[in-house]
């Protein structure tokens, strides 16, 4: 069973949040993918359109979350559930920096609204 310390993960950096990887295919996953998301005051994350699921639960603070455009007030404890083909955008508007573990099945993509597609490394 592999384990991946904290000063082991992996940080990556994307329209203003940080992504910490712990689980992928490079640290031994087989089949799935977790990190550790930090949403800083103010980011407004732009909408994108996932092709896997992703369960994204709220560790500590607040955030604004549109799913398929309706958009929902969470806090620290809830999970929100992000089915594939969903469009998601998530934005900060605290003063304090929000912190995410977020779960996913290897092969993770997004599509910008532009057209633009992200395969981000901390899911794949």
């Amino acid at each position: 069973m592999p384990i991946v310390r904290s000063s082991e993960a992996v940080t990556h950096e994307i329209h203003g949040a940080r992504f910490v990887s712990y689980a992928t295919p490079l640290t031994g996953s087989r089949e799935l993918c977790a990190w550790r998301g930090e949403i800083p005051p103010g980011t407004k994350a732009p909408a994108h359109t996932v092709n896997r699921e992703e369960i994204f639960h709220l560790l500590i603070g607040e955030l604004l979350i549109a799913l398929d455009g309706t958009t929902h007030r969470i806090t620290a404890g809830d999970t929100v559930i992000i089915n594939p083909g969903a469009t998601l955008a998530v934005e900060n508007p605290t003063d304090h920096t929000a912190l995410t573990w977020v779960t996913t099945s290897i092969g993770l993509e997004a599509e910008l609204a532009d057209g633009t597609r992200i395969t981000p490394p901390w899911a794949n």
